[in-house]
């Protein structure tokens, strides 16, 4: 038990490490801000309404959330990440409480929140199983359980398929982060504990790069597991290699021209009420 515990504190320390570096706030800002707002839309979320957002990161959904009149509280496990959105211009008086949680092991009591969401966050959570039994456990019976998570045959999963071969071994008993947006997996993860009646597919559409390659840059120099991926694969002697894979992979899903980069990156919205 006690060599289990040593693990999984190592491996969450990795992580926060990992999503520390880069600059995933210069990424949200850049073209992941809608996914917050139809998060905060497809929940539901009015006001007075109690809410936590797990893997809130900078806040992405927590910021439209409190604009609803929601009493929100943000958890992540990077601190820096919370310090960034607490010092977003959006977020100032809406009075947010930004808490430094591991979302396989929420520090909150059973039940104590109406809704529990997460956008394109819980999914990085190693331990699929420990995370949403812990998204169940503190959401109160008859609240609302809300994520949006990239799909395994979208973008984002095609990002860490190409990744793979780069990347060092992943520790025991994790799984690949875009399997939250399977209906089958998340039907697996929440059994008949969150009875989904919204699963809806659709994407979020990207125009922020001029070139198609410049989208794999920026992954690079912003994105937390792109860098992590990249240096161990330059440990390897292979960085030229990983670099040539990533363009590729830019080219592969360009929807645009030479001139404009345009991208569709799928995601799942899943909505459904905590038994």
């Amino acid at each position: 038990m006690t060599s289990d515990v040593t693990a999984d504190t190592e491996l969450k320390a990795k992580h926060r490490v990992m999503w520390g570096n880069g600059d995933y706030p210069l990424m949200v800002d850049t073209f992941l801000l809608p996914i917050g707002q139809r998060l905060a839309d497809g929940a539901g979320i009015g006001p007075d309404v109690r809410v936590l957002d797990v893997a809130a990161g900078t806040g992405n959904a927590s910021v439209p959330a409190a604009q609803r009149g929601a009493h929100v509280t943000a958890s992540d496990l990077t601190p820096d990440l919370l310090a960034a959105g607490a010092r977003r211009p959006d977020a100032q008086g809406l009075g947010i409480e930004w808490v430094e949680a591991d979302a396989e092991h929420l520090p909150f009591e059973d039940g104590s929140y109406d809704v529990v969401m997460s956008a394109i966050g819980v999914m990085f959570a190693p331990h699929h199983q420990a995370a949403a039994d812990e998204l169940v456990r503190v959401c109160r019976p008859g609240g609302t359980v809300a994520l949006l998570s990239w799909t395994p045959e979208g973008m984002l999963g095609d990002l860490f398929r190409t990744m793979k071969p780069f990347a060092a071994p992943p520790p025991p008993g994790a799984q690949p982060p875009p399997l939250w947006g399977s209906e089958e997996h998340l039907a697996g993860l929440f059994g008949n504990r969150v009875d989904f009646h919204t699963l809806q597919r659709d994407t979020l559409e990207i125009t922020a790069f001029a070139r198609a390659r410049d989208y794999g840059e920026h992954f690079k120099a912003c994105y937390g597991p792109t860098i992590a991926v990249r240096a161990n694969a330059a440990k390897d002697g292979r960085a030229h290699e990983f670099d040539d894979a990533l363009d590729l992979f830019c080219d592969k899903w360009n929807l645009g021209t030479s001139d404009q980069g345009r991208f569709e990156k799928e995601y799942l919205l899943a909505v459904g009420t905590r038994h």
